[in-house]
């Protein structure tokens, strides 16, 4: 909504106005993944012309660029959009008020339509109005609720046009930023709501968020043609990852022929300093004796190593399971991720040597315990993506029968392997990666997912891993 600091009165004042002219007189600018897909998002407005991209973590980079390079609207942005309106058009317009009350009527609309919704990919006739409604919701259907939604807002973005054609001669400053902040939220959610009805076969669209806060979202099934239109024709990137993926360059749309691939492998003795061990005894997860066969596994592993653990877990429930027993159990301190914030929870960690941590996804990366504290990683389960992703469902039915291949297995290798990175961060660290699933020793597939892994040892023996983590301990 930033008029830009020529329009604002407070332009000569705004720190983000002075960290843009700042980083446009720079050489070097350092920014997330996040921002620089919201500046591809906007057209190039918010980062200074360039040269050359580096990414750092480039195994995010698909992930990051599909939710930027979406659509995504949600009820609050009616809310705000005619609580901002308010007095913002003209007094002497013919039905200013009730063009403002009419867009927020919309919120209720489509927090109504996208409630049963929650968490379903949309076929193309649902936005277009083809299917008459949501079975068992009356009133109109999510097709409706968006062609009222873009007749409203079209009239709304008028009159908020007429307002500013009619201005007075002695309108404020603040009086005027306030309308071209409310003009150009009004114009990019008219924009948005335009792409909504004009859905390609590239894209998929599904309701996002439970059914308090539910918003409809338009992601491209594939960001490789943005990208190669959007930033390889004008910038060089560069992209590094300890965990680079199968088939990055192509997914990434980056010009196959003009890139360069190099693995300059690692400073670490994996083979002497650590050990991959997978419990091939655990029975199949789908089986119920399977949960306790993991916190028994659990409990001689973290008592052999002295507790010192990071136990990764693929879901909260399977995570909040294992708490639940092995406190009971352990002698040693177990941190659960929601006894507090990310970075308390690895500061408590890394206070008390023998304290183990047990948490979800968000762990799987950026944590960097080196030393002492952490001599043993544990994962859960092999960490497929959800089969309900609308995103994945879509890049899975595009796939056809290789979808397992192109889209679960690649994304499965590369979280295990950043999981099992936790492990060794520093070149006197020795340790044990425990996979508690025992398809990484059967499964067919097992052998694309241990090329992902460090080149750690290898072992199916618990007996000798215990005896590794107890030599470990005693060294300590």
């Amino acid at each position: 909504e930033c008029p830009g600091a020529f329009r604002c009165p407070s332009g000569q004042d705004c720190f983000a106005e002075d960290a843009r002219n700042r980083a446009a007189a720079a050489d070097v600018v350092v920014v997330n993944t996040h921002l620089y897909g919201a500046h591809l998002a906007s057209g190039g407005a918010v980062l200074p012309a360039h040269d050359i991209a580096v990414f750092d973590e480039a195994h995010e980079v698909e992930e990051v660029m599909t939710d930027s390079l979406g659509v995504e609207i949600g009820p609050g942005r009616f809310r705000a959009l005619a609580t901002g309106a308010r007095g913002a058009v003209s007094a002497d317009s013919a039905g200013s008020d009730a063009a403002v009350d009419q867009v927020a009527e919309v919120a209720d609309h489509f927090q109504r339509v996208l409630q049963p919704l929650a968490g379903t990919r949309l076929p193309q006739a649902a936005l277009l109005g083809v299917e008459a409604g949501v079975a068992g919701v009356e009133g109109p259907g999510l097709g409706d609720v968006v062609a009222l939604a873009t007749g409203r807002v079209a009239r709304l973005v008028g009159l908020l046009r007429q307002a500013e054609r009619e201005k007075p001669d002695d309108e404020s400053a603040a009086d005027r930023t306030r309308r071209d902040r409310i003009l150009l939220a009004a114009g990019h959610l008219a924009d948005d709501l335009a792409k909504l009805t004009s859905l390609t076969d590239d894209e998929v669209a599904w309701v996002d968020g439970g059914s308090r806060s539910p918003s409809l979202r338009v992601s491209p099934i594939d960001v490789g043609p943005l990208l190669t239109e959007q930033l390889w024709q004008e910038v060089t990137g560069v992209l590094t990852s300890a965990t680079v993926p199968l088939g990055l360059v192509k997914r990434l749309g980056l010009p196959e022929d003009e890139t360069d691939q190099l693995d300059v492998g690692s400073p670490f003795d994996y083979p002497n300093h650590a050990i991959l061990y997978v419990a091939k005894s655990i029975p199949d997860r789908r089986r119920p004796e399977s949960e306790p066969a993991i916190h028994n596994e659990l409990e001689a592993l973290i008592t052999a190593a002295g507790g010192r653990t990071l136990a990764l877990f693929t879901s909260w429930r399977a995570m909040n399971a294992a708490v639940e027993v092995l406190r009971e159990r352990l002698p040693f301190r177990v941190l659960a991720q929601s006894d507090l914030p990310k970075p308390a929870l690895i500061e408590a960690f890394q206070a008390e040597e023998s304290t183990c941590l047990f948490a979800t996804l968000g762990f799987w990366q950026g944590v960097d315990v080196p030393g002492r504290t952490l001599s043993m990683v544990t994962i859960d389960r092999i960490p497929f993506p959800r089969p309900d992703d609308p995103v994945l469902q879509a890049r899975r039915d595009r796939a056809g029968s290789g979808a397992f291949g192109m889209v679960d297995l690649p994304r499965a290798g590369t979280l295990l392997a950043q999981g099992a990175g936790r492990l060794i961060r520093s070149a006197e660290d020795r340790g044990v990666v425990a996979v508690l699933d025992s398809r990484l020793a059967t499964a067919s597939y097992r052998g694309e997912l241990l090329t992902r892994v460090p080149p750690m040892k290898r072992s199916l023996d618990r007996a000798e891993v215990e005896a590794f983590l107890e030599k470990i301990l005693a060294d300590a």
